[in-house]
């Protein structure tokens, strides 16, 4: 009884009360609005350049990379101009020395190198096709236009944008710490290692992982009405939506087609409100940020993201370990386990290391409803050598896990709800869906996560129950990819129009010169 006690006292530091989501979705808004006034603030609201989103008749073949945390994929895909695409793709672990290496060609050379192996492996035919050819004017770099793979690059990382294949990284997260690559230009650093290796391939867009899960869906499930939001809730979290460009009071450089009067704004939602005004903070949480690589930073993303949750489930389950009024995971005597044995952690435990426990684990606990709590008990013996742990055990390990994991997804909903009020669609009068694209572990795997989220959005005001059932989430699957693809292909388009706005330029220097050469009566010319 002592346990169960003690485990309701501590989950209930987690809670995040009806009253709490509507102060974060406030302030949410104050620090989305200081985002499209101004730079240097916690919600960065970086223009994209990307001024449209896609109907789903989009077609062409395109490659796609994705830097997201731990694993670099290569992706090409086939936009087919229904609504369906056909993909294939390649994974890679990145080794943990790139990850923190002193010199940002080093990790660029083996994403080069990888681009290079899966156009082998993939496209052997089309790859080895691909030779060195005469100058062309639409493509200085010397191969033939049609010959040369657009591709875009999803690079989940805050960036400074300067046009829809420029910009510069701002700073690390997710592990990553190589101070070399800060304020260079990422494109540029990935399209050198990609020419050392001579390949016909062109970085053609720059894209966040969340703009792509907002383009594929957009592109996947069309409907009447445009996709407003793309989030992810994985690894890391991180939003972008559909802004006015009229709300975009803060000077945006280079050049983007203003005809549509929106654009794709990244928000960077996981350094939102750093400076802890409305973010619960409990003492494990404190004590996680102290301990990560980027102290007083991603904040937001502290609390939501998979990469985080496993790990203050642990804090919390450690600090309940070293309780000696409790018994959590241990036993006087066989007696008092419902196995008949006694409990016992092995000493190599994730529970004793750092990230040693993996966010899974919560979805297992989630999703186990047997009366003996069979699934997650076997679960704690695989993955954290946590032996014979008793049912009381299991059920202390699972209020704490879904206490952590709700508190996700209702400040996941401070997030949404704010951007769905931002962009004033509730107050239009059609009965068509609020359309958001979601991707990542957490919405995919965590049972009822959304059902959290649906939960939350229901009591912020503005919103409501009736107002909630507008909105409909739904999985973007291979966003990155297929969302790059579609950037890559509106860059594509982008460059043809330039190319075709020069040669008019050019015809029509060449008519005005000959115009202007035509003598007048008694005249000579010479046309150079």
């Amino acid at each position: 009884m002592a346990l169960a006690e003690e485990t309701k006292r501590v989950a209930a530091q987690f809670e995040y009360t009806d009253e709490d989501v509507n102060k974060g979705v406030q302030e949410f808004l104050r620090q989305m609005h200081e985002g499209l006034e101004r730079d240097g603030t916690s919600l960065s609201q970086i223009p994209t350049y990307v001024t449209g989103v896609p109907n789903g008749t989009e077609k062409g073949l395109y490659l796609a990379v994705d830097l997201g945390g731990t694993n670099f994929r290569v992706c090409s895909i086939h936009l087919n101009g229904d609504t369906t695409f056909n993909l294939t793709y390649s994974k890679v672990a990145i080794p943990k020395d790139l990850m923190v290496t002193e010199h940002a060609s080093d990790l660029f050379a083996f994403l080069a190198k990888q681009i290079e192996l899966f156009l082998r492996t993939h496209h052997e035919d089309h790859f080895e096709a691909h030779i060195r050819r005469r100058q062309t004017v639409s493509t200085p770099e010397g191969y033939r236009d049609e010959h040369i793979f657009r591709l875009g690059f999803t690079f989940s990382f805050p960036v400074q944008q300067f046009g829809i294949n420029k910009g510069t990284l701002m700073r690390w997260t997710k592990g990553f710490d190589i101070p070399d690559a800060i304020g260079k230009d990422v494109c540029a650093l990935l399209q050198q290692e990609i020419d050392k290796l001579r390949l016909p391939v062109k970085v053609a867009a720059l894209v966040n992982d969340t703009v792509g899960t907002l383009m594929a869906r957009s592109y996947t499930s069309p409907g009447k009405t445009a996709t407003l939001l793309g989030a992810i809730f994985g690894t890391g979290t991180n939003g972008a939506y559909v802004e006015k460009i009229t709300n975009i009071k803060k000077p945006v450089e280079g050049e983007y087609d203003k005809t549509t009067g929106l654009m794709v704004i990244n928000t960077e939602w996981g350094s939102f409100d750093n400076q802890l005004n409305i973010l619960p903070n409990t003492s494990y949480d404190i004590e996680l940020d102290k301990k990560s690589v980027n102290p007083g930073f991603q904040m937001f993303e502290k609390r939501v993201s998979g990469m985080f949750l496993g790990e203050i489930v642990r804090l919390v389950i450690v600090d309940m370990l070293k309780n000696p009024d409790i018994s959590l995971f241990r036993d006087e005597n066989s007696s008092h386990n419902d196995w008949k044995s006694t409990t016992t952690i092995g000493p190599e435990s994730g529970v004793f290391h750092q990230w040693g426990l993996d966010s899974s684990i919560m979805s297992i606990a989630a999703a186990d409803n047997t009366p003996d709590l069979s699934s997650l008990r076997q679960e704690l013996e695989k993955q954290l050598y946590i032996y014979a742990a008793s049912l009381e055990d299991a059920q202390a390990f699972k209020n704490v896990a879904y206490a952590v994991g709700r508190r996700a997804a209702r400040l996941s909903a401070v997030a949404l709800g704010a951007i769905v009020l931002q962009s004033g669609k509730l107050q239009e009068t059609t009965d068509e869906p609020i359309d958001i694209g979601v991707d990542g572990s957490l919405v995919e795997h965590y049972p009822f996560f959304r059902d959290m989220i649906y939960e939350a959005l229901s009591v912020i005001e503005g919103i409501g129950s009736e107002g909630a059932k507008r909105i409909r989430i739904g999985i973007a699957k291979d966003g990155s990819g297929v969302g790059a693809a579609l950037i890559a292909l509106v860059a594509a388009n982008m460059e043809k129009k330039g190319v075709v706005d020069y040669i008019n330029y050019i015809k029509n220097g060449v008519t005005q010169k000959i115009a202007n050469a035509i003598p007048g009566v008694g005249e000579k010319t010479t046309i150079v």
